[in-house]
């Protein structure tokens, strides 16, 4: 990977006339680099930075986050999706309390042994918040990677991160590791991008970069096939009652755990109506809605009905249109009801 050695240098010129203007970059304090990087996995920016300001309003410091409720900590995540990114969050908080005085850790070591800290977190948080010469890599690095060198290796594969990381290492600025690491970042966001054609006229790497000079853009960063996704058929329960619908808590372990949801089962099991003793003839049906995770597909089939005074089952609760609003964290799974229900709500109240 010898074409990156010549790319700090201009690297670092453009950042410094493209950088993006960011919250977190302009008081890189360690706390909010962090939240802000662990907010950032596998989430957009601009979907990114609401939440970050009202993260921070809630909770500015790490005791603070140690401090929280866990059901306001996870009303502060709802829409991010991937929660247990927020309940690593306060899990390591809370080892910062206990370990470290409420003080971050400082050593790429013990930002790394944090839960829910992986490389490229520790890398750049130890870079931009402390300066520690440390790559933080990426999938945006590994695409500006791969095609600045012309790299055929899988980009998904521990191997080309291992040699990625290994030659940015040894080009990464001792005096400016943080800037470099953000322009990375900058750069496989902004230029070398990765749906539909890099730019290759806006970047300082295009003079050595060998799938530009080659050709080679389309092909690279080559990818192993992702696997198929599991498809699950799912029927969800809209439960009225005097202005409030029914939400159940999901278990404390597995996907969306800990979670409140409208009640829903698996299409081929029906045992929520039985259970509650409600004939096929009162499920009036709402409409269709999907949603993909990482290895599961929900195909969702939504049924309401106004049920009056019901018992619910240990683990429900009945919520009016506020407590949903302020209390409640529903996952984005159900998105595509939440109108529905607001509707209904509203009417009752």
């Amino acid at each position: 990977m010898d074409e990156l050695e010549g790319l700090p240098i201009p690297l670092l010129v453009w950042y410094r006339e493209n950088a993006r203007v960011l919250p977190w970059r302009s008081h890189p304090t360690p706390y909010r680099v962090w939240v802000s990087e662990i907010m950032l996995q596998q989430t957009r920016v601009a979907a990114v930075l609401d939440y970050y300001h009202r993260f921070l309003e809630a909770a500015p410091t790490v005791a603070d986050l140690a401090a929280l409720p866990e059901d306001t900590l996870m009303k502060l995540w709802q829409g991010l999706g991937y929660y247990s990114r927020a309940r690593n969050l306060q899990k390591a908080a809370r080892q910062i309390v206990e370990r470290f005085g409420g003080v971050f850790p400082n050593t790429y070591e013990d930002i790394r042994a944090l839960p829910g800290v992986g490389d490229y977190t520790a890398g750049a948080i130890a870079s931009i918040a402390f300066g520690l010469p440390v790559p933080a890599v990426d999938g945006n690095v590994l695409r500006v990677a791969a095609r600045i060198t012309g790299d055929r290796g899988d980009v998904t594969s521990p191997a080309m991160k291992r040699k990625v990381t290994a030659a940015l290492q040894e080009v990464i600025p001792a005096r400016e590791p943080g800037a470099f690491n953000q322009a990375m970042m900058d750069l496989g966001a902004m230029v070398c991008l990765p749906n539909g054609a890099p730019l290759c006229t806006r970047c300082p790497a295009a003079s050595f970069c060998r799938a530009c000079r080659e050709g080679l853009t389309g092909e690279l960063p080559v990818k192993a096939p992702k696997k198929a996704r599991r498809v699950e058929e799912r029927r969800v329960y809209l439960l009225f009652s005097h202005g409030c619908v029914a939400l159940r808590r999901r278990p404390g372990r597995g996907l969306l755990a800990g979670l409140w949801e409208y009640p829903n089962e698996l299409a081929s099991e029906g045992a929520i109506p039985a259970a509650l003793g409600l004939s096929p003839d009162r499920l009036e049906l709402v409409g269709t809605g999907k949603h993909i995770f990482t290895h599961i597909e929900w195909r969702m089939t939504a049924f309401s009905a106004q049920v009056g005074e019901l018992d619910l089952p240990e683990g429900w609760v009945w919520a009016g249109r506020g407590a949903l609003e302020r209390e409640y964290a529903v996952p984005n799974a159900f998105q595509v009801f939440s109108e529905y229900v607001r509707g209904r709500l509203g009417y009752f109240s």
